[in-house]
């Protein structure tokens, strides 16, 4: 039974009315402080050398107590933002949510609790190690496995088994509804993805989309920035992912496959719907196209969403570049790189394919019948090496063989000569699926497989991605990594009988150039009758006349460009994708996209 309470209680409290309050002065709690508990939740703490500025910590809280601010003595880097968090302790509760949050654990809170001034501006502060009183403090509440508010484990994509090794089928099987939704949930929405991305694609906004099962607003967030959106959603290099905020601490988000998701489940109808909203009012101009990889493509797609009339010239009997005749299929089924080209062709784009500029048709004749020409003709032609042999007829080349398998893969070319014991030079991605597609070419011919993979760097600076790496190791390649080739050796009949080799013990010298060191007393053959060559690819100028080279700049095989994607020496000569940055697809998507701006704006001044 709950006490009454007395009337007169309230006036028995009076007494201390005229009673001297104890006041103890705030310099003696600094000097003789009251010890707090380990897990004390004082002011916090932030180590700025840690700290990405990814801004979770201001999402989160429920007070809006912090807001991100520059600091201009950081540099943005790669991974991070110049911006560290600054708190408004009138209005912070001390919850901690920021730093169960935290992507990095950079940030904590100290057992320091207690602050005094007459400025309210002295409760605004950007944390550090010292603490608000610019002495180091004693560090108190972090968080614990149990508080993390983070999912630091990636969902796991089904992979088919080592038996792939017999047949062409997609290595990786794709995300079901809910491992998608699973897997975008752990995004933190920073943002700091799309700084990376070369096409700065909206990827926290396309994530969310897949969250919310609304695949139609995350296709059209995909195709704002990257009509190949299949094409990167299975051979993406995914530098995005090596800046994700989650990789500091645990796995980063399934960027590439999340795209992928959205592609491949994302009804043809939404695809027509999306291709019926109408494109822009032609305008007076025309657009000719050098190239239908994805370069070339993604400015044909750009510029013919302004209103352009777009003509592209290709060399090979089908669009797609480096996706078509490069990708193998099991990293990039014919279909999925269908659906992106069909979308080109719906809109009314003019291909010219078997087309050789240079050869069947000038720059010149380009340039008499079209406003501006594009060229982004890729990087062909597979670079040789400066070894003895190395000119031997059963000597092969990367982008030939894949180019070969490709045709033969969709029933318009014959199996490529393989032969039963291969060597494969290069140590890069294109060299692993050189080594993967002979594998497989050599299991179904002959039952059976012997590819030894040869590349100047060790395992652990390969160049190669992690997955090709175990991927290619379980389907039985053999790796001779760290030796660099030094001849392709022959037998007495001529024939070659392995690629001689040496041990490199520095691929760069002291100044990270290029220079390899070796030990000549640590040899080896690696042993096969074939050699595929996989050290880069170059492209093919053809189409350019002695008297524009004299004029134009290039430099190591890249055609020089102001930053309006524009050859200096003839205005309506613009260049992009390989030629100009080197060999990447998104790379050269992005550029795709740039040059159809720039192209528009520069037609617009004249």
């Amino acid at each position: 039974m709950e006490a009454k309470k007395n009337f007169f209680a309230p006036i028995k409290a009076w007494k201390y009315l005229f009673k001297k309050p104890v006041t103890v002065p705030l310099e003696d709690i600094f000097d003789h402080p009251r010890e707090s508990p380990a897990n004390a939740r004082g002011f916090h703490l932030n180590d700025h050398d840690k700290c990405i500025g990814c801004g979770t910590c201001s999402e989160i809280c429920p007070t809006s107590a912090i807001t991100m601010a520059v600091r201009g003595d950081i540099e943005e880097a790669d991974g991070s933002k110049p911006e560290r968090p600054v708190i408004d302790y009138g209005r912070c509760c001390f919850c901690a949510l920021c730093v169960d949050i935290c992507t990095t654990g950079s940030l904590k809170m100290s057992r320091e609790y207690l602050h005094n001034s007459k400025d309210p501006e002295d409760y605004i502060w950007m944390p550090d190690m010292n603490g608000i009183h610019g002495t180091p403090a004693r560090e108190g509440y972090t968080k614990t496995e149990d508080s993390d508010l983070l999912d630091l484990n990636r969902v796991n994509m089904a992979h088919v088994g080592p038996e792939r090794r017999d047949s062409f089928i997609e290595v990786v099987k794709g995300y079901s509804k809910q491992q998608a939704i699973d897997e975008a949930k752990r995004c933190v929405a920073c943002g700091i993805c799309t700084d990376r991305c070369p096409a700065h694609m909206n990827i926290p906004e396309y994530i969310e989309a897949i969250w919310h099962s609304d695949l139609e607003t995350g296709l059209e967030l995909l195709y704002k920035t990257n009509p190949l959106s299949g094409v990167c959603g299975s051979i993406c290099t995914h530098r995005c992912e090596e800046v994700c905020a989650l990789q500091n601490r645990g796995d980063a988000i399934a960027i590439r496959w999340l795209k992928r998701y959205i592609v491949d489940n994302a009804p043809e109808e939404m695809y027509r719907k999306m291709i019926a909203e109408p494109i822009s009012a032609p305008v007076n101009g025309k657009i000719a196209i050098v190239g239908s990889g994805p370069s070339g493509l993604s400015a044909a797609y750009y510029l013919r969403t302004l209103g352009y009339e777009v003509d592209v010239y290709e060399t090979k009997a089908m669009a797609g570049g480096v996706a078509r005749y490069g990708g193998p299929v099991y990293r990039l089924p014919e279909e999925r790189l269908n659906k992106d080209v069909d979308l080109l062709v719906m809109i009314v784009i003019n291909f010219h394919f078997n087309t050789r500029v240079g050869v069947d048709i000038s720059l010149e004749e380009l340039r008499s019948s079209h406003d501006v020409v594009y060229l982004a003709s890729g990087y062909p032609f597979s670079r040789n090496l400066n070894i003895p042999g190395s000119d031997h007829k059963d000597i092969r080349f990367a982008m030939e063989v894949l180019g070969q398998t490709r045709d033969y893969n969709r029933g318009v070319g014959a199996m490529p000569d393989i032969d039963e014991h291969v060597v494969v030079i290069g140590g890069g991605n294109v060299a692993f699926d050189v080594a993967r597609t002979v594998l497989r070419l050599q299991n179904e011919k002959f039952g059976k497989s012997d590819v030894s993979m040869l590349a100047l760097e060790s395992r652990d600076i390969l160049p190669a991605d992690i997955e090709e790496i175990e991927e290619g190791e379980e389907e039985g390649l053999k790796y001779n990594f760290g030796y660099g080739p030094e001849a392709v050796s022959l037998d007495d009949n001529g024939k070659i009988k392995g690629v001689a080799a040496k041990k490199c013990w520095a691929v760069f010298d002291d100044e990270k150039r290029f220079n390899p060191s070796f030990d000549e007393t640590d040899t080896r053959l690696v042993e096969g009758t074939q050699v595929y060559i996989s050290i880069g690819q170059g492209p093919d100028y053809v189409y350019i006349t002695d008297e524009m080279n004299e004029k134009m700049s290039i430099e190591r095989g890249k055609i020089a460009v102001n930053e309006h994607l524009q050859v200096d020496a003839y205005p309506w000569l613009f260049a992009g994708g390989d030629i100009v940055r080197g060999p990447d697809i998104v790379n050269a998507v992005a550029d795709g996209h740039k040059a159809a701006v720039e192209i528009d704006a520069y037609l617009n001044k004249k």
